[in-house]
């Protein structure tokens, strides 16, 4: 979502890196070219000028002007305001009140309220070990209760929402959760325009006769400014709680993230990051701020690992490998499809410090369709040829490349490069073993772009 302002940020900030002595000059020009970067995001103006004249009260004193670092003290500086910006801390959801803890979900049309309901209700079961319902209100859309049905049954919690009047299925959906010791009820809404003053008194009454513990605005963070000035307007008529910002997997330009916890002093709390239902992320604005910057953002990608990796599988391959045991297709595979789990390479190196620096050839080739092509090609293959690729002779890569949609020199491609593989980490078991590995990864990995090209 942050990656036109990023590049603009750590344009600007590498001229300043340069310099062994900054002038209040150097600072101003730097500011300015911020300050045009913020713009062209859609940050709100108001917001840009509180952002500004922060960095520029701290930018110009003593410690940044005589630091021996003088570019590295402004960027903390801009890191630090950023972080200020959009709200310091992570604001979890407040779910300490007798069950069930009530949850509303509000926003316009489009913004993917049902999807995030879903999403919110997965991460609660698993991660916080709740009893979830989900519940829609939605009376208007065709379909929209089916969905969250569907929905419900895909992560594993209670649906409960049928008839015809909105706050009736409400009403009836917290006391059967009452009944039932559930944890936690996600009422998902209509969507509507803030406009429409008929829509907007219902989810008011709706919010007043259900008494949620959290109000979530959901909002699409490729509609930018409009996202900030729809959550002002919920805002007034729901007294919101929080927001959760939609699609910032896309190419949002980031003014909604940036914006909204200044212009309506309330947090954001989640991050869609993609349609899966797994893809929900805690919003912590100093790791969202490292991103911007270029700095990574490790300790989401050490959560990402703990929470979706399997550990048994990692110890079974690694328990393999130990005995000298060959490491096989089918391995390799489950691998690769947990590396997608956690967002695919390109999201993992995002996280990674200095990798928004890769040479732009570098960055063209780290995508997640030649991941996609390589599990494709596995998937084409027998389980004894998984097993023994020495079988994988020319009828056989035929066959390989009819059945995945390849060509012929893409599954020669793979098995040379999966020899390689296999050939290292044979070397990676003894002494030194994996400086040696890695001294010879130029020709590349399977599934990934070769290394140093």
């Amino acid at each position: 979502m942050f990656s036109q302002l990023g590049d603009r940020l750590k344009e600007t900030f590498r001229d300043l890196r340069g310099r062994g002595r900054l002038s209040e000059d150097n600072i101003s020009q730097a500011l300015r070219e911020v300050r045009l970067a913020l713009l062209e995001a859609d940050v709100a103006l108001p917001v840009v000028r509180s952002f500004l004249e922060g960095v520029q009260q701290r930018a110009v004193g003593e410690k940044v002007l005589e630091s021996l670092t003088p570019g590295q003290a402004v960027i903390k500086v801009v890191h630090d305001e950023l972080v200020e910006l959009m709200g310091a801390r992570n604001d979890a959801l407040n779910l300490s009140v007798r069950p069930p803890a009530v949850v509303l979900m509000a926003g316009l049309q489009g913004a993917g309220k049902t999807t995030t309901a879903a999403k919110l209700a997965r991460l609660l079961k698993d991660r916080e070990n709740k009893n979830v319902l989900l519940s829609s209100v939605d009376v208007y859309r065709p379909a929209a209760m089916e969905q969250l049905r569907k929905l419900a049954e895909e992560v594993g919690v209670v649906y409960f929402g049928d008839g015809n009047e909105a706050l009736a299925i409400a009403r009836d959906a917290v006391a059967y959760a009452t009944t039932q010791a559930i944890d936690v009820v996600i009422i998902d809404t209509a969507g509507r325009l803030h406009v429409d003053d008929e829509m907007m008194t219902e989810i008011s009454r709706i919010h007043t006769e259900v008494s949620p513990v959290e109000t979530l605005f959901v909002a699409d963070s490729m509609t930018g400014q409009d996202a900030v000035n729809s959550a002002r307007a919920f805002d007034q008529a729901l007294e919101l709680t929080g927001v959760v910002l939609t699609k910032t997997d896309g190419d949002a330009r980031g003014g909604a993230a940036l914006s909204i916890r200044e212009v309506i002093g309330k947090p954001i709390k989640f991050l869609g990051t993609g349609e899966k239902v797994e893809a929900l992320e805690a919003f912590h604005p100093d790791r969202v701020a490292s991103r911007i910057l270029g700095m990574g953002d490790v300790l989401t990608l050490v959560e990402e690992v703990e929470q979706k990796v399997d550990r048994k599988q990692a110890e079974k391959i690694a328990a393999k490998l130990k005995k000298g045991k060959g490491f096989d297709f089918e391995d390799f595979k489950d691998q690769l499809i947990q590396m997608e789990q956690m967002g695919g390479l390109a999201g993992m190196l995002d996280k990674l410090p200095g990798m928004t620096d890769l040479p732009e050839h570098v960055k063209n080739r780290v995508n997640d369709r030649e991941t996609r092509r390589t599990i494709a090609i596995i998937n084409s293959m027998t389980a004894r040829e998984r097993l023994f690729p020495a079988l994988i002779k020319g009828s056989r890569r035929r066959r390989i490349a009819g059945g995945s949609g390849t060509q012929v020199q893409d599954v020669n491609r793979l098995l040379k490069q999966f020899t390689q593989m296999q050939k290292m980490m044979k070397k990676a078991k003894g002494k030194g073993g994996l400086a040696k590995m890695m001294g010879q990864m130029k020709g590349g990995v399977p599934g990934m772009p070769p290394f140093g090209r």
